[in-house]
């Protein structure tokens, strides 16, 4: 089912919070959330919650081979949900766990693999996942195919997982971290409008999209993106075994096919189809089984992709 989307709560997981996110993504939303905010677009946004707006689906798509995928597509939020109307789709690191703990928990599923296409998202919960994936990696392989994008936090995601299949087209990378900040004073006072604020403590007020920002404020902002960059790059260096001064060094670009694999970003190239083939090979039922089959399983496990 669906219910309108509460424009204010989702602004306020947009702007003057960081984001493991590429510049087109903050783009791409901003271009749908800041015109109905300020009144000037009255069209109704809808999101979808799955069944009902107390529980999601968790089930993992399989292709009865002993392969488990998951799809990662998307802009990547903390928790649920889907806009599926003038927007993007969403995805959840609360989702993507879920359906990666029923595969791990599943005897049939041999290996899991992330079928990656997501600019990144949300910085909140995006550790935690990875962390999940890192240490599960021991009890099954899980690989990420890029499909064609793992940017930034869909990069953090994946850089947790065994293995990283990049094709020609395909990219990894923007190790690095965003933040926007929405200041609607000016605006505010050409429609007539003034917010007068009332606090205690130094902070409370921090980052209030009714005034310029103070330096406190932007010290204290340009604080917590640099914790969110330590934790982004020191991880990747853990999870890949990459220096860490390789990692920062890369200076949020974008790596694409060969360059990936020589910068250390991904492990080997193959077209996204040809890579779930292989897997999904290594896993074949008994020589018994006929050829026809086999091709049927591997058709259904692409389809899937």
């Amino acid at each position: 089912m669906s219910k309108l989307i509460n424009l204010p709560h989702l602004a306020d997981q947009v702007f003057g919070v960081p984001h493991y996110a590429t510049r087109q993504i903050m783009d791409s939303v901003k271009s749908i959330l800041v015109p109905r905010l300020q009144g000037m677009n009255a069209a109704p946004m809808e999101m979808a919650l799955g069944p009902n707006d107390s529980q999601e689906t968790n089930e993992p798509q399989q292709g009865g081979v002993g392969v488990g995928v998951i799809p990662v597509h998307g802009i990547l939020v903390p928790r649920r949900g889907q806009i599926v109307n003038m927007c993007t789709e969403l995805n959840s690191y609360e989702r993507i766990r879920g359906q990666l703990t029923t595969l791990l928990n599943d005897p049939g599923i041999k290996e899991i693999v992330l079928d990656i296409n997501s600019g990144g998202g949300a910085v909140s919960g995006c550790k935690e996942l990875a962390d999940y994936i890192y240490q599960s990696r021991n009890a099954k392989p899980i690989t990420a195919i890029v499909n064609f994008s793992a940017f930034s936090a869909a990069y953090f995601i994946a850089s947790a997982c065994s293995k990283i299949i990049v094709s020609e087209t395909s990219g990894v990378g923007s190790i690095g971290v965003i933040l926007e900040h929405m200041e609607l004073s000016k605006w505010e006072e050409s429609v007539g409008l003034k917010f007068t604020t009332f606090s205690r403590g130094d902070n409370k007020n921090n980052g209030s999209p009714h005034e310029p920002l103070t330096e406190l404020a932007t010290s204290q902002i340009q604080a917590m993106i640099d914790g969110a960059y330590q934790t982004f790059t020191s991880s990747v260096s853990q999870y890949r075994g990459i220096d860490i001064d390789a990692v920062i060094g890369t200076q949020a670009a974008l790596y694409f096919g060969q360059n990936a694999v020589a910068a250390g970003l991904a492990d080997e190239m193959s077209d996204p189809q040809s890579a779930i083939n292989a897997i999904a090979a290594k896993y074949k039922p008994s020589s018994q089984q006929s050829s026809i089959q086999l091709r049927a399983a591997a058709m259904d496990q692409q389809a899937r992709m």
